[in-house]
């Protein structure tokens, strides 16, 4: 944990963060996590003060207290998105001594670790860690700049990335909507050239950065008729009430994709897409030894 931090400061600062992550059931963004409990909590002059390469003293802290509470299984980090699990409520409610949570935390991150050791044992415990943040970092900082790009796409451009998609996954795009009202669709495709198979997908895109919410998703399933399909694609998320009137549909099919879905099956068939299309999202592997699972 190091100087000027004890097991019980720690214990608080993850449960304070255990107590944000509870208010955001879809998950909060790390950095968003990060600011918000420091906000809440009073920080130490030492957790306040920044390393000499750079940074702030508490985000180390913490972060590396959110490494025990994953192999806990307390906690989930998905593309740079931090969410509590059903695991990690019930300990907070059960163990409200800060300093018992995070040696509780710390007892299965090490039972985790026994069961999965590494050829070669890091000089100090704490470097398998280490290791593990700075792998967090760096995929939480890639995922920032593809947000903030997808966020910031011309809406038409995002239409054509979508179109060249289909395209790449083997479907045949039948039409785009132009510039102007699209009466709530944006792409129509099907699976043969022709169009004379079902389904016709029925494809509406939205470049946003908040939820798509249940009326919205609504509107677009009555375009949708028993031989279609329909898929939603946002740069946002849905909510979750739109997720459950998706997930409940009987006669009308319905895909949603948000932002981490898209940019997955961009990943997958990049290697698909058009040459003179791949620009639409310029992504670039960069491979490097991650920690171990």
């Amino acid at each position: 944990m190091g100087k000027g931090i004890t097991r019980e400061r720690t214990g608080l600062l993850l449960q304070t963060l255990f107590k944000v992550l509870i208010e955001h059931p879809d998950g909060l963004a790390a950095r968003d996590a990060l600011n918000t409990v420091a906000g809440r909590i009073q920080l130490t002059e030492h957790e306040a003060g920044e390393y000499e390469s750079g940074g702030r003293r508490f985000d180390k802290i913490l972060r590396f207290a959110t490494v025990d509470a994953v192999k806990a299984g307390w906690m989930t980090k998905t593309k740079g998105v931090w969410a509590i699990t059903e695991a990690g409520q019930a300990a907070l409610k059960s163990i409200p001594k800060p300093d018992e949570f995070y040696r509780e935390a710390s007892r299965l991150y090490w039972k985790w670790r026994r069961s999965n050791p590494v050829e070669v044992e890091p000089e100090e415990p704490s470097d398998d860690r280490v290791a593990t943040i700075t792998f967090e970092e760096a995929e939480e900082q890639a995922w920032k700049e593809i947000a903030t790009y997808l966020e910031n796409i011309d809406p038409y451009d995002l239409q054509d990335l979508v179109a060249s998609l289909l395209e790449a996954m083997g479907y045949h795009v039948n039409w785009v909507s132009p510039p102007g009202k699209d009466a709530g669709l944006d792409i129509v495709a099907y699976s043969d050239p022709l169009g004379t198979k079902p389904p016709r997908i029925k494809v509406q895109v939205k470049r946003r950065k908040d939820s798509i919410g249940v009326e919205e998703l609504r509107s677009f399933l009555a375009l949708i008729n028993e031989d279609d399909v329909g898929i939603f694609v946002t740069t946002g998320g849905f909510s979750k009430d739109a997720t459950e009137l998706a997930r409940h549909q009987e006669r009308r099919r319905i895909t949603l994709i948000n932002q981490q879905r898209l940019v997955d099956l961009w990943v997958e068939y990049q290697d698909k897409v058009a040459l003179d299309k791949r620009d639409a999202l310029p992504l670039k592997p960069i491979y490097f030894l991650a920690p171990g699972d």
